[in-house]
């Protein structure tokens, strides 16, 4: 991982949040095609990155509250295991536009970090298995690439069991 970079202007609300906070980050930027099917398997394939290790943040509703789940690229999200996680009882996906305005990046470039307003995140637990982690850095053909503790204590996030492959 990179040492911390200097401030740089034209970053993400992302990359912003990381520098202050004074967290270890390297940013990967690839060509993102409008075309790909998958914004996360894009971003793994892109960086050469096994798709376990490049995980995906999700916006679902969970007993009418925003929360945010961030899980790997290679799975899908278990919407039942992120209500229980969270203390809920029922969670759907998100509107697509409610997500965007929250948070106040665009779809396939949402990131845990850097929000516009904090939401409730549950990060899944095994991206304690790896060293660092890639999530979006804030915008389609971005990545921010962590440690999973780092982005849990930015984010005031928990570990569960909520992705399935």
């Amino acid at each position: 991982m990179a040492k911390k970079p200097k401030k740089q202007s034209g970053g993400t609300p992302a990359t912003v949040a990381l520098t202050q906070a004074g967290t270890a980050f390297t940013v990967h930027a690839y060509d993102h095609d409008p075309a790909a099917p998958s914004y996360g398997e894009e971003a793994a394939e892109a960086l050469g990155v096994s798709a376990d290790r490049v995980f995906k943040t999700l916006v679902a509703e969970v007993d009418g509250e925003l929360t945010v789940a961030v899980v790997p690229v290679a799975g899908s999200l278990d919407l039942k295991a992120l209500a229980a996680a969270v203390g809920g009882k029922r969670a759907t996906m998100a509107d697509p536009a409610a997500a965007e305005r929250t948070t106040g990046y665009v779809r396939g470039g949402i990131s845990p970090l850097g929000q516009r307003k904090r939401l409730r995140t549950v990060l899944d637990a095994s991206a304690r298995s790896h060293p660092t982690i890639c999530v979006s850095a804030g915008r389609r053909g971005l990545e921010v690439e962590l440690s999973a503790e780092d982005l849990a204590r930015l984010t005031g996030a928990v570990f569960a069991e909520i992705g399935r492959l």
